[in-house]
């Protein structure tokens, strides 16, 4: 039976997507060993990658915080060239997440239970900071960008406080959303 090789890359994607989900679903507390048997690892296995287990979740909102980059990214309409694009690009990501999300209540777990880990809020702020000099770059008047984005955010977690959403409501207030992002001025 031939062993299979070592792939430290994979490994890694392996612990950060167990770890994401317990830490969803048990709390910032989880164990490396709980995070080692559903990654299907050894603990030292995890402890290879990561230093300690407030280091993986650290890593975690890392790694979260990086995939949403790359989703907003992915988002972004190759021939929108319009002021703005940047922000539609936010705008599509975060509703995609939610239109996809199997439960938003575990992300919202999952964000609460890392912010409390050091060095957690240090990333989430250095984040929000490079997010703040994009949309400087975007051409939309800031007064305009705050409520976009507020609304998007609060959109995403609107339906764990009323029960839930549609896709049709969601798809209508992210519609009224990219068209907000159409104009550029300060909001009248």
């Amino acid at each position: 039976m031939a062993e299979r090789e070592r792939d430290p890359a994979r490994t890694r994607r392996t612990v950060l997507d167990a770890a994401a989900r317990l830490v969803a679903s048990k709390g910032a507390g989880v164990s490396i060993d709980a995070i080692a048997r559903e990654a299907g690892v050894s603990k030292g296995g995890v402890l290879h990658h990561f230093q300690s287990r407030d280091g993986l979740i650290l890593a975690v909102a890392e790694d979260l915080l990086e995939q949403f980059h790359q989703a907003v990214q992915a988002a972004v309409e190759p021939t929108d060239r319009a002021e703005g694009r940047l922000l539609r690009g936010y705008v599509r990501a975060s509703f995609n997440e939610v239109f996809e999300e199997a439960s938003p209540a575990e992300q919202v777990a999952l964000v609460a239970a890392v912010v409390k880990v050091p060095g957690v809020a240090e990333v989430m702020r250095k984040d929000k900071t490079r997010w703040q000099a994009y949309f400087a770059d975007d051409g939309l008047d800031p007064q305009r960008v705050t409520l976009i984005l507020r609304a998007t955010d609060g959109a995403a977690i609107a339906g764990l406080y009323e029960g839930g959403h549609t896709h049709t409501e969601l798809a209508q207030t992210r519609d009224l959303l990219l068209a907000l992002t159409r104009e550029t001025g300060p909001m009248h």
